[in-house]
């Protein structure tokens, strides 16, 4: 099990750094338009488009949740799983949520004027597998 977390941890903290710099989507507006718009890049526009609240928001779910929970994970491996880390971390991972960064891409995407197509990106994919290998290290890290 401690191998699995050795693997596990860097798997989860390189895929979540990806997650927030890679573009998520693509949208394709009147055939000559494109958005390819990263996570981070999201925030910004929305901070940027007077949305503040919203964009606090997002950023609090979808970045400052996720990476404290990561970085409790960090620590109850390294600390040896004390009870006090383990308290925090379970508090964290309640609030750290992937259908939060979703509804920020679909308001994202209702934001963007004319008609869209949108495409899946690779950012996408790694945020969720950050999402999921982080998820499956806290598992452990609670059996443990």
């Amino acid at each position: 099990m401690r191998f699995f977390l050795a693997l596990l941890l860097p798997v989860s903290t390189f895929s979540f750094a990806l997650g927030l710099t890679q573009p998520l989507m693509r949208f394709e507006r009147l055939y000559f338009l494109e958005d390819r718009p990263s996570l981070m890049e999201m925030i910004l526009s929305l901070w940027q488009g007077n949305e503040t609240v919203l964009a606090a928001i997002v950023a609090l779910f979808s970045v400052g949740f996720p990476a404290a929970k990561i970085l409790l994970i960090h620590v109850v491996v390294l600390t040896g799983g004390k009870s006090r880390s383990l308290a925090l971390l379970s508090m964290v991972s309640k609030w750290s949520m992937l259908d939060v960064m979703l509804v920020a891409l679909v308001l994202f995407a209702a934001k963007t004027s004319g008609l869209a197509a949108a495409a899946i990106l690779p950012g996408l994919w790694f945020y969720a597998a950050a999402t999921l290998s982080t998820a499956v290290a806290a598992s452990l890290c609670a059996r443990s």
